[in-house]
């Protein structure tokens, strides 16, 4: 322990020697880091924003459905239908994660208005209990739904337009019902919505639950859908709730099962976020290792004197890396320093960005600092300077004493 204070403080005299050029150094690493956290964490808030705008306008945390729903319910969803009261909906609401439990019916037909005619995807939702899940579902024009039983329907802002429907018209949705007999409904726009897939609002409407049932002539739902008091305890939630529901009644199904947009968007952000790590890192080697080079070579006397005076080889190489590390240290600390006050700054204007493919419209972004970035920002400046400094090291321990002597003579 006191041979390591001892090379600490040998360590910091030599850096202090030409303190310009250690400064520059320090300077460089941290230049790296804030990069690497402010494009980081604007990815990781995009991922962040979009997991969530996810879960909260369509997913929600755990979807629960019977077993074959997902691959054959699309060609008979209502061979597939849940209960609308059973005991194991009060075991889920038990559960301490879960907020609250809604059910839907989901269905497909056409809608008209006048002489147009269009398809949809319908859902019906308990009004009261989706609000709290829906959060992130924007009304553009008119109300949301009240109750479960008006005859009102809420349309996506894409679909509203394709039919040329407005807030108070009186629209029809024609089905065909769960016994293959065809059916029909007039209900009146309450208002129109918009969430973050473009695809789904020119595609879909909702409906209240208890019209939407009478309408297949159904009575359950399709899927029962559980919100979390936090995203985080997904798989815990879902391994409790597992032991609790019989396993050949109930599947059992987390968001990240069904978001394959989000999914696709986080691997290749991903990438690019790998391909920043990469070429700063490599900035980072290259600025590092010629600071210890020019220092070896500023050096190599006092090398060769130390040497002679009997100095191990591997305590030279030790004080190089030493040095290279403090520069890391220090160099990384201050940068991920900086970069969380750039991000809070910069996070309080916003970053105005147009809309994304697959979007309406644009966003306000903002940039995420969390731990897990901040620590891969300070491992990201201490492995690349501890690699930089590797070789100047070595080429500084295997000195030959009598070249090094009379280097300046």
């Amino acid at each position: 322990m006191i041979k390591l204070v001892a090379d600490l403080r040998i360590a910091i005299l030599n850096l202090r020697r030409n303190s310009r050029r250690t400064l520059v150094a320090m300077l460089s690493v941290a230049g790296g880091v804030v990069a690497f956290l402010l494009a980081g964490g604007f990815i990781a808030w995009i991922f962040h924003d979009m997991r969530e705008a996810t879960i909260h306008s369509q997913l929600g945390h755990i979807q629960i459905v019977r077993p074959g729903y997902l691959e054959k319910g699309a060609a008979d969803p209502y061979a597939y239908l849940l209960p609308s009261a059973s005991p194991e909906q009060r075991l889920i609401e038990e559960n301490p994660n879960v907020i609250t439990l809604t059910s839907r019916v989901a269905f497909n037909g056409l809608l008209s208005l006048g002489e147009a005619t269009i398809p949809f995807i319908g859902e019906g939702i308990d009004p009261e209990r989706e609000r709290s899940i829906s959060t992130r579902i924007t009304i553009i024009d008119g109300d949301d739904l009240k109750n479960s039983s008006e005859l009102s329907v809420l349309l996506g802002e894409g679909l509203a337009k394709n039919i040329g429907a407005r807030v108070g018209d009186t629209v029809v949705i024609l089905v065909n019902s769960s016994n293959g007999n065809p059916n029909a409904v007039e209900v009146n726009v309450s208002g129109t919505f918009a969430t973050i897939t473009k695809e789904y609002d020119d595609n879909a409407l909702r409906l209240p639950l208890q019209i939407a049932r009478k309408l297949m002539r159904v009575d359950g739902a399709t899927t029962w859908i559980a919100l979390l008091d936090a995203t985080e305890n997904t798989e815990m939630a879902t391994k409790a709730l597992k032991s609790k529901l019989p396993e050949n009644s109930y599947t059992l199904v987390r968001w990240h099962e069904l978001a394959e947009f989000y999914n696709k968007t986080v691997t290749l952000f991903s990438k690019q976020v790998d391909v920043v790590k990469f070429i700063i890192a490599l900035i980072i080697i290259l600025t590092i290792s010629n600071t210890q080079t020019m220092s070896v070579l500023e050096r190599t006397t006092e090398i060769g004197t130390s040497l002679a005076l009997g100095l191990r080889r591997s305590e030279i190489l030790r004080m190089f890396i030493l040095e290279g590390l403090m520069i890391g240290v220090v160099g990384g600390g201050l940068g991920v320093a900086i970069g969380y006050i750039l991000s809070q700054l910069i996070s309080a204007v916003g970053i105005p960005m147009p809309p994304p493919p697959g979007m309406a419209r644009g966003f306000t972004g903002q940039i995420l600092v969390n731990w897990n970035l901040a620590v891969d920002g300070l491992f990201l400046a201490i492995s690349t300077t501890l690699m930089a400094s590797l070789m100047p090291a070595w080429k500084a321990s295997r000195m030959k004493i009598v070249d090094a002597l009379r280097t300046n003579q």
